[in-house]
């Protein structure tokens, strides 16, 4: 079966180290869009920080998507409209913000283009800003100010203080939310049952395709589901182990135009 949708993890995936997409991996890209395959940016970033990205793949001209906050929020880039979403319970984030202060570490969440957060700014949360190309916003309370819909919340600080409090926070929150490391120093805080192959699965949906002709690309753990549910799932050379092992096929690193070699092998020259 052809492959008619290709997938992509954005960091240690489509951009190299410098946090950019090279000449050769955009010109690949372009060129299936071209032949009318379907391209997905889908990562664990809040939407602003991937609209850039899809700005310079012209997604909203070859009607591609966004798949943001790990799949809690899917959004058509030619027509803007969310396709799916789902967002934390309200009654929730008290109860989070409580956690991070018992556990003294930061939590964070979004609001147009901001990072949002009551707490003193940490390097993890500057990271998150950074990479995202967004401004951090104090507020006054977290647990209050938050009257709004959220995709997601996320509790930064070293990765050994976050690696023990990820079984508490399992334990107290499991049965409500889904929470997973994304990075030794950030813990995901997501809508139950949300990861990138449900959201996926969404997409494949409405757009009456199936797994079996989408090729998934990552490197990092919120990868791994997509990955083992695609048609074709691509660990990159530096992926995370386990990434590598639950893939169908290894393409080179992120540094090598990894993705480029996954379009040319699998789509453009078959």
């Amino acid at each position: 079966m052809a492959y008619e949708i290709l997938v992509l993890d954005i960091d240690g995936t489509l951009t190299n180290s410098k946090k950019e997409i090279t000449k050769q991996t955009e010109d690949a890209i372009m060129a299936i869009q071209e032949r009318g395959h379907i391209v997905v940016l889908a990562s664990g970033r809040p939407t602003p920080g991937i609209v850039p990205l899809a700005k310079k793949l012209r997604l909203s001209e070859y009607n591609g998507y966004i798949l943001s906050y790990n799949g809690a929020k899917i959004i058509n880039c030619k027509s803007g409209e969310v396709i799916y979403q789902k967002v934390l319970p309200k009654d929730i984030i008290p109860q989070l913000h409580a956690a991070a202060l018992k556990h003294s570490v930061g939590i964070i969440s979004y609001e147009n283009d901001c990072v949002i957060t009551d707490m003193e700014i940490d390097e993890y949360m500057d990271k998150e800003a950074r990479l995202n190309g967004i401004a951090i916003r104090k507020i006054e309370n977290f647990s209050t100010y938050i009257t709004f819909d959220v995709n997601k919340c996320l509790m930064t600080g070293h990765g050994h203080v976050l690696e023990k409090i990820e079984p508490e926070m399992k334990k107290e929150f499991g049965h409500l939310l889904n929470i997973y490391r994304s990075e030794p120093f950030f813990l995901e805080i997501m809508p139950h049952n949300i990861d990138k192959a449900h959201s996926l699965s969404k997409l494949l949906e409405h757009l009456g395709l199936s797994k079996e002709q989408m090729i998934s690309c990552g490197d990092g753990f919120n990868d791994l589901s997509m990955i083992q549910y695609a048609g074709m799932g691509v660990a990159m050379s530096n992926a995370q182990e386990i990434v590598k092992e639950s893939a169908d096929y290894i393409t080179l690193s992120n540094d090598e135009d990894g993705v480029a070699h996954v379009i040319e092998k699998f789509i453009l020259n078959v």
